[in-house]
């Protein structure tokens, strides 16, 4: 038997107001916190105004948000299933003849209908504002400066020079020892101006340098120089270069499987991003498991002694969540699980085991 619609629309129009609350309760409280860390970083620098921070704040807010999602999914089932039982709504409909099943699923529902709407909507328009948010960072606060961009035609690295700025194109990359393949470098002085070219068949990052091999250096007006290495003072580091890229919170639901070929076409590593983007496509299902978690420690008797428990369950149910998931997506990051198991497999555990809870205590 199905639950009226009427009593599926008031129940998931409950559920959605608490969701509503939830998130932007947690969110300001973020909000608040990140302002502060960023006025301590800006008090270190001149020509930082507090409108700018603010702005910057409210740019980054969209990416802690996505990691709250869904503690407030939990959170507000959790308070919505506390909220019937107080008023004895749930007792009403137990009496009726309804089961636990019957007035969890207009909440199942609305979790699902949020984890696709984030996907689809959401998380492309998180990605541009952190990616402006970054932008603002390097430029003013001198952190997360973008090094590197890819494209269909390879790795392209820009970064400072004494001189002026220097710009790297490579056509793929060795990873194994993070030798460039392929390689053009642009010269630019303080003013713009092309000043000079070298081609290499490779480059590669040593400690305070570049070293290109069967370099030919192209300059105006002179000929050109063939040098078997071709040594460049860099500040760079192998792992500044992978930062400036592996962060995918930047990069939209829809254009990540184009970057991901990018990235696979580049010869660089694809697991972290392939595990993210299966985490997201996971994302519905393990909202719907988020919601039969808060109803196996919700669905008791409204008494303070039980509301403290139910509170301190529920954060710790929804903590492990948290820790694993990230465990099994460092693993299927690192290539020891595989990358749809280590998305995917947090929501199937969560789900499957709420079930078998709620089969055993409401069916017997």
């Amino acid at each position: 038997m199905r639950s009226p619609s009427l009593l599926s629309r008031y129940l998931a129009t409950l559920f959605m107001k608490m969701f509503l609350m939830m998130i932007f309760g947690l969110c300001a409280i973020i909000y608040l916190f990140d302002t502060l860390e960023l006025m301590r970083r800006a008090s270190k620098v001149d020509d930082v105004s507090l409108t700018l921070i603010l702005k910057m704040s409210l740019f980054k807010l969209p990416e802690t948000g996505q990691i709250l999602l869904p503690f407030a999914v939990l959170f507000a089932a959790m308070a919505t299933f506390w909220w019937l039982a107080r008023r004895h709504e749930l007792t009403a409909m137990r009496a009726a003849g309804y089961s636990a099943w019957q007035f969890v699923a207009p909440l199942v529902t609305a979790a699902i209908t949020i984890g696709f709407f984030h996907i689809m909507v959401l998380h492309p328009v998180s990605s541009q504002l952190l990616e402006r948010y970054k932008s603002l960072e390097g430029e003013y606060l001198g952190q997360h400066r973008k090094l590197l961009t890819l494209t269909r035609q390879g790795l392209w690295l820009r970064e400072g020079d004494p001189n002026g700025e220097v710009i790297l194109h490579a056509s793929s990359v060795q990873l194994s020892d993070w030798s460039l393949r392929g390689v053009m470098v642009l010269f630019y002085d303080e003013v713009g101006t092309h000043t000079r070219r070298l081609d290499a068949d490779t480059a590669t990052l040593e400690t305070g340098r570049w070293v290109f091999h069967n370099a030919v250096v192209h300059e105006p007006g002179t000929p050109e120089e063939v040098s078997p290495t071709y040594t460049m003072s860099t500040d760079l580091k192998i792992t500044d270069i992978q930062e400036s890229f592996s962060d995918p919170d930047t990069i939209s639901f829809w254009k990540l499987p184009g970057f991901i070929d990018t990235l696979h076409d580049t010869g660089l590593e694809t697991a972290p991003m392939q595990v993210y983007y299966q985490s997201l496509l996971a994302q519905p299902l393990l909202l719907a498991a988020m919601i039969l978690l808060a109803a196996t420690v919700s669905l008791r008797p409204p008494r303070f002694q039980r509301a403290l428990f139910m509170v301190v369950t529920g954060m710790g149910a929804g903590f492990a969540v948290f820790f694993l998931s990230s465990f099994l997506k460092a693993l299927g990051g690192s290539h020891q699980l595989p990358i749809v198991l280590a998305a995917w497999s947090t929501a199937i555990i969560v789900l499957l085991g709420s079930v078998t809870w709620l089969l055993n205590t409401e069916d017997g």
